[in-house]
């Protein structure tokens, strides 16, 4: 699986910003799909996962309420709809693909895959 995430872009506290990440393969449908973050300096942080049918989400606490992870299986994507966006969100955006345990949804080790990020960046 190859993952290509894209969206990424300059934008105000308080905007919205929508992420998306294209996989190839006709698989997608059979792997969890994850979103994480790195900002500069810091280690890679768990944003949003959706399980294969996308009847299950998990998201972390900092962005819960603002962030709306969904997929559409007919077009191998996965979105990442960023709300109330604030400085701190600020991040290389990363998607990943995975088929271990939904257990381990919050966890890289989960992934086989990665996109290559995409930078979001939140004026104040």
């Amino acid at each position: 699986v190859q993952l290509q995430a894209f969206g990424g872009g300059l934008a105000q506290a308080g905007a919205s910003v929508r992420l998306s990440c294209a996989a190839s393969g006709r698989t997608f449908r059979s792997y969890d799909m994850g979103w994480f973050r790195q900002a500069p300096g810091k280690n890679r942080e768990f944003v949003a996962a959706i399980s294969q049918s996308g009847s299950m989400t998990s998201y972390a606490d900092i962005v819960k309420g603002r962030f709306t992870i969904a997929r559409d299986n007919a077009k191998n994507t996965v979105y990442l709809q960023m709300n109330s966006l604030k400085p701190e969100d600020t991040a290389a955006y990363y998607c990943a693909a995975g088929q271990q345990s939904w257990l381990l949804i919050t966890l890289s080790q989960h992934y086989d895959y990665w996109g290559q990020g995409t930078l979001v960046t939140v004026s104040s």
